[in-house]
């Protein structure tokens, strides 16, 4: 495995992110009292403290701009100040905002999660999520993005911007392409992304999408399962994480499962977006699917060990990956 040339090789690939674009704000505060009004606690948010961050697809934009990639985040937002937000906060991270398009009267998805006496005590969610009403127009920007592209990642929140019509046409359009296509997905569209290049569900995914039980200590039960999805959806690989666990591959001819990097596994938030980020990022340099399931589980080892979504850098992964592999 040639590392040093693969991650010299990632600062020249561009990706293309289509998908739901999410702001995760924080408020933080303390309980010392409970409501007259109602039996629930008032949490009492000190000055400036709260915080908005890229979430969702935006987030996977953000991880592959670390890797040294140019990552191009194809999305629908509202006309509203939430949306003016998120392109605030695109541009704060340097990344471009030709991909954005806006739908009159339609909200900016922002999940606030409300954090006291160093505990979660309450998130809320304002979104729309029924499918966008402006396919048309967000098909014809996608094509248009698609011009000197080395994949293309369908990272999907069921927020409704990945509609059943925008999926089939972006994978007909990738592979007509040869554009490797990676999809990250969710139950309510889980098996509308046939013949798609790689498939990168997680565990309560693959439960929930092919309405079955997995043991997860089984490697047998696995096997059958990743196989059975690949087949039903006609992928080329299943890359399914494992939580803890570590990373499954199930291809025509291999079936490995990589286990976790790390023992200190401190928090799994944002390492299915890290492992789809690398995932992509090698395919768009024709790293084979063995060595990519190698390295996606390296970066996922590396998130997990952090608190909070956290991006890795190209050196992060570069310096780990050499100790861990001992090259």
């Amino acid at each position: 495995m040639n590392l040093n040339k693969y991650f010299h090789d990632f600062k020249s690939k561009r990706i293309l992110i289509v998908g739901d674009a999410i702001i995760d704000t924080y408020l933080w505060g303390e309980i010392n009292r409970m409501s007259p009004e109602a039996p629930v606690p008032v949490v009492d948010v000190a000055v400036n403290q709260n915080d908005s961050r890229l979430g969702g697809a935006a987030n996977v934009a953000l991880n592959l701009k670390e890797l040294g990639a140019e990552s191009i985040l194809c999305t629908v937002i509202g006309n509203d100040n939430r949306g003016i937000l998120f392109e605030e906060l695109m541009q704060e991270q340097g990344l471009t905002l030709e991909g954005m398009l806006i739908s009159n009267g339609r909200k900016t998805t922002t999940k606030t999660r409300v954090i006291a006496n160093n505990k979660h005590q309450l998130r809320i969610d304002e979104e729309d999520t029924y499918p966008i009403k402006i396919e048309k127009q967000f098909y014809n920007l996608i094509e248009k993005l698609t011009h000197n592209i080395d994949a293309i990642i369908l990272q999907d929140y069921n927020k409704g911007v990945l509609t059943e019509n925008i999926i089939e046409k972006i994978i007909c359009l990738a592979n007509k392409k040869n554009i490797p296509t990676i999809v990250d997905p969710k139950k309510q569209n889980f098996l509308l992304y046939k013949n798609c290049t790689l498939f990168k569900p997680n565990f309560n995914e693959i439960k929930d999408g092919l309405k079955t039980s997995i043991d997860i200590e089984n490697k047998n039960e696995i096997t059958k399962k990743t196989t059975e999805l690949r087949e039903l959806i006609s992928a080329k690989a299943i890359l399914l994480t494992l939580s803890s666990k570590g990373i499954c591959l199930n291809t025509k001819n291999n079936f490995i499962i990589e286990s976790s990097t790390t023992t200190n596994v401190i928090d799994v938030s944002g390492a299915g977006d890290t492992v789809v980020s690398v995932a992509a990022i090698c395919m768009a340099c024709n790293i084979d699917f063995k060595e990519i399931a190698l390295l996606a589980n390296i970066a996922g080892g590396i998130v997990c060990e952090k608190v909070g979504v956290v991006p890795i850098t190209n050196q992060e992964l570069l310096e780990r990956a050499k100790e861990i592999l001992d090259v």
